[in-house]
């Protein structure tokens, strides 16, 4: 009796710490997140403003017509990339292909190549000399050939904890091919080949993923469940990607026919990995665009010494095209979200350019109808003094204080908290150019995206520029000014910044995001 009364006592013990109510609750075991202005970026909360032209311009009236949009809160970099900051990119590439390299000559001299057994004395001797420049955590001995790379990289991950000595005698043979060839060699100068530094990363095109296309057709044209084809969806007679046997927009059918004959017409794609883009592309800055860009001038210290010399680390980063600014971007993800899972963090929303809207709305300083970032309508204060570095009084250039660019933080922020949104460099935006975007995009986070092909013509290759730049006349520090600039083009007076889109309903205050509203729901349950 006494065993049935203990066993009863613990069945309802365990029934009363039960997590099922029976009721609508949720999943329950979800990790609480806090949302967190990331490092250097300021916050722009949701709204709408008056995008385009606040005056009267007669030749641009058609591609600058006032419009109403409203934009999702986002951050935004408080300034420009600078050279020290793209630096960090360019470095990450160089030390992640000498690690490289590092691990694919070691590993052959230790294992003796294919033709010495691999022996436990070896494999120690390996992981030892190995962990200098790899994870231990992923350690484990297994019998195979370290020769084999591309088996070899499964198993053990860069180390960026340890520094690579570049002038370590033991590495200089292994990364001997990393530097320019003697007979390219500048009074023999031991550089890095910044032509090797080629850096590979991959995006989602989502705008194709989420277009529909024909379902998958069987041999004897029936359907998954039987049915003849009588209907035909997007791209039934697209003829086969060059680089792939499937028909271009193929979907797998997933629906289902019930008893009456009804079917839920559910829609999967064939091959999600067609949607996955993989690039590779230099980082390396296109120097000599200072040279290129000006006829019968001479900018040859700024080409020598601007992107590398520590006096310039506080400078915007020119010579960027469009898609490198895209390729750090997807590389500022990767490095932001990797050390957030190593701490326990759940990943947060991509880095990218800034949509056109996102820039104005930014650029405003939630001013509504001001000309400049300022205010406006003048681009110098009451004292006199110019407000931002552009190309004042018919080419005097240093009278606004900056000869070629400034430091990323002079002037006065905004009121957001944004420097040189206004002249220094022109910034690039993510969105496509096309002179009448603003008439047909939407007035919800309005946005125009194409991606060019190669083969496309130059037209459909141009990208929004905004802001203005330090060799420009004060017309184009206009909040609502729009020029472009070919996608593949690097310029000396071009440089970029980053948002990321805020995870919450975007309000005002910032303290209230994630905080008290999450306690609130948490209340209601």
């Amino acid at each position: 009796m006494k065993k049935l009364l203990l066993i009863s006592l613990i069945s309802a013990a365990l029934a009363s710490c039960s997590t099922r109510t029976g009721h609508l609750t949720g999943v329950l075991v979800r990790p609480m997140y806090f949302p967190e202005v990331p490092l250097g970026m300021v916050y722009v909360n949701s709204g709408g403003f008056t995008m385009g032209e606040n005056d009267q311009d007669v030749p641009f009236l058609h591609q600058t017509r006032p419009k109403t949009v409203s934009v999702q809160a986002f951050y935004m970099d408080q300034t420009e990339i600078s050279n020290n900051e793209y630096r960090q990119f360019v470095e990450w590439v160089r030390d992640s292909i000498a690690r490289d390299k590092i691990y694919l000559n070691e590993a052959g001299r230790t294992s003796g190549f294919k033709n010495e057994e691999w022996t436990d004395d070896k494999a120690k001797e390996w992981i030892n000399y190995q962990d200098l420049y790899f994870d231990e955590g992923t350690l484990e001995y297994t019998p195979y050939d370290p020769a084999d790379r591309a088996l070899g990289r499964t198993l053990f991950n860069l180390n960026w904890d340890r520094e690579i000595n570049y002038t370590d005698p033991e590495l200089v043979p292994l990364l001997a091919d990393m530097y320019y060839p003697q007979p390219e060699r500048f009074f023999k100068r031991k550089e890095i080949d910044t032509r090797k530094l080629m850096y590979k990363y991959y995006w989602v095109d989502l705008i194709e993923a989420s277009k529909r296309g024909r379902i998958n057709i069987t041999p004897d044209g029936y359907d998954n469940q039987g049915e003849k084809i009588v209907t035909e969806h997007r791209n039934l007679e697209t003829p086969p990607h060059p680089f792939t046997k499937d028909p271009q927009g193929q979907d797998l059918d997933l629906g289902h026919f019930n008893k009456k004959g009804q079917n839920n017409a559910i829609r999967g794609h064939e091959q999600r990995q067609r949607f996955i883009i993989d690039e590779l592309i230099n980082v390396y800055p296109d120097t000599l665009c200072w040279i290129r860009d000006f006829t019968y001038s001479f900018h040859d210290p700024m080409t020598q010494m601007y992107f590398w010399h520590p006096s310039y680390d506080n400078y915007p980063v020119v010579g960027i095209t469009w898609v490198q600014a895209k390729a750090f971007s997807i590389w500022r993800t990767q490095l932001l979200n990797s050390w957030l899972v190593s701490t326990g963090e759940i990943f947060v929303n991509d880095f990218r350019l800034p949509t056109e809207a996102e820039w104005e709305r930014g650029s405003r300083g939630n001013l509504e109808l001001a000309a400049y970032p300022w205010g406006g309508p003048y681009n110098r204060n009451e004292g006199g003094c110019f407000l931002g570095n552009f190309k004042p009084m018919r080419g005097r250039y240093f009278e606004d204080g900056g000869f070629h660019t400034v430091k990323v933080y002079s002037y006065n922020p905004n009121g957001w908290g944004l420097y040189c949104m206004a002249g220094n460099v022109s910034e690039w935006c993510e969105t496509a150019f096309d002179e009448s975007m603003n008439e047909f995009s939407h007035d919800l986070n309005s946005d125009y995206r194409y991606n060019a092909m190669d083969w496309d013509p130059p037209s459909m290759k141009r990208k929004i520029l905004r802001g203005g730049s330090w060799k420009d006349i004060g017309y184009y520090m206009q909040n609502s000014t729009r020029t472009f600039e070919y996608q593949d083009s690097a310029k000396s007076y071009v440089g970029f910044r980053d948002v990321m889109t805020h995870l919450g309903r975007g309000g005002r205050d910032f303290t209230r995001e994630g905080g008290e509203e999450i306690q609130s729901d948490i209340q209601l349950r």
